[in-house]
């Protein structure tokens, strides 16, 4: 064995610190910033603000993470430096609304979506591998079975 290989526990959880939060949430921004730009009638400049301030809201959710003594989950964090940011009675309300507008949140969940669907750590990759064929099956019958029920409640009702 070499020095340099690490025995890392894989039942730990390993946490990203605020820095790396920090880049990858530009990256997200970057990512969104330019499919808002082509998907809307939004222009650049007003996306890049609203943009920000999603990142701010983050950014300050994300360190209440650490520094509360109390934990809750970052998103529940986020959600709530959120609500409390546009609320009516908020000074700066009405303006975080007006910039937020600028950002569609289709093309905001799009990277994020995309990132959940690529993002397969070794113990799924080892579930997939122990389950062999039989799991493809299974994921074929929900699949479709999703897609057939979405058809049909869409049928009845839209």
């Amino acid at each position: 064995m070499s020095e340099t290989q690490s025995f890392e526990d894989p039942t730990v959880e390993q946490k990203l610190g605020l820095g790396v939060h920090a880049a990858a949430l530009i990256v997200v921004c970057v990512v969104v910033l330019v499919g808002n730009t082509v998907a809307t009638d939004n222009s650049l400049p007003d996306g890049l603000v609203g943009l920000i301030v999603l990142w701010l809201i983050s950014m300050v959710g994300l360190t209440l993470t650490e520094i509360v003594p109390f934990k809750l989950p970052s998103v529940a964090w986020i959600s709530l430096v959120g609500i409390i940011a546009t609320l009516p009675w908020t000074p700066g309300s009405a303006w975080v609304l007006d910039k937020v507008a600028h950002v569609n949140f289709l093309t905001l969940a799009t990277p994020c979506l995309a990132y959940a669907g690529i993002a397969i750590a070794k113990r799924e990759i080892d579930i997939a591998k122990t389950s062999g064929w039989k799991i493809a099956v299974v994921a074929v019958l929900v699949m479709t079975g999703t897609y057939v029920g979405s058809a049909v409640v869409a049928q009845m009702f839209l």
